[in-house]
């Protein structure tokens, strides 16, 4: 049976305006880690993303056939609406947006998160920290948290998230920021600690330019909508889902 991948439950968010749009080969998913993003609320339709290449055409004579190629990519113009939601503070961001030049980094978010594991480990007091989980199968990048019934070494906190580094076979130390350095434990610690994986489904990042916000009317059984397109200006970087 295929698996149906529904569009319910994803996310939209915005994030300041840049200056410059880095070179596709320059841009992958680190690029947007430490950007604050707003969500956009009241998310009613998601537009098409993602490449499609012009055609070039040349018709030769002596073959009587036209021959073709690919051209540049486009990776797509973003017709969304939204259920308008005056006091929203994405959709002041994405109103604000068009009425500027610049583009702007987005954030889509998708609800297709596997289940989440758990299991008791152990973690030594060293630089950086090492936690032992027997069989696990976080990489880098994951996110987990921790509970305990006594107390965590010192430079960790219980609920808190945090990023999978350095992972081998059995153990794996963790960074407070994607990409960040591995945390050094202190101190001492008591009781019997649980780490718990944070999955997270399917994400896509992009800068674009805002072209549009304009509200869509109708008839009168008809709820007016804050049309907001987007014209994407990069690559689209897809995160596959993890931390199963």
């Amino acid at each position: 049976m295929p698996q149906l991948y529904p569009v319910a439950g994803a996310k939209i968010y915005i994030g300041p305006a840049i200056n410059v749009v880095p070179d596709d080969a320059d841009i992958d998913a680190t690029d947007f880690a430490a950007i604050s993003f707003t969500e956009v609320k009241g998310w009613q339709t998601m537009g098409a993303i993602g490449d499609a290449a012009a055609l070039i055409t040349e018709s030769v004579i002596s073959s009587g056939r036209d021959l073709k190629a690919k051209g540049t990519r486009n990776a797509g113009s973003m017709q969304n609406n939204f259920i308008i939601l005056p006091t929203d503070t994405g959709q002041i961001a994405l109103i604000a947006a068009e009425a500027t030049d610049y583009n702007y980094p987005f954030k889509l978010a998708f609800d297709d998160a596997p289940p989440g594991t758990s299991a008791t480990v152990t973690m030594t007091i060293a630089a950086p920290g090492v936690i032992s989980w027997a069989g696990h199968t976080l990489v880098n990048g994951n996110k987990v948290k921790f509970t305990t019934t006594g107390a965590l070494p010192g430079g960790l906190t219980a609920g808190t998230e945090y990023y999978v580094v350095a992972a081998a076979s059995g153990t794996f130390s963790v960074a407070a920021t994607l990409g960040g350095s591995a945390i050094t434990t202190t101190g001492t610690q008591s009781g019997v600690h649980t780490a718990v994986s944070v999955p997270t489904g399917t994400t896509k990042f992009f800068y674009g330019i805002v072209m549009t916000a304009q509200e869509n009317g109708g008839g009168a059984n008809t709820a007016r909508l804050l049309s907001g397109n987007i014209e994407i200006n990069s690559p689209v970087i897809t995160v596959a889902p993890t931390g199963a």
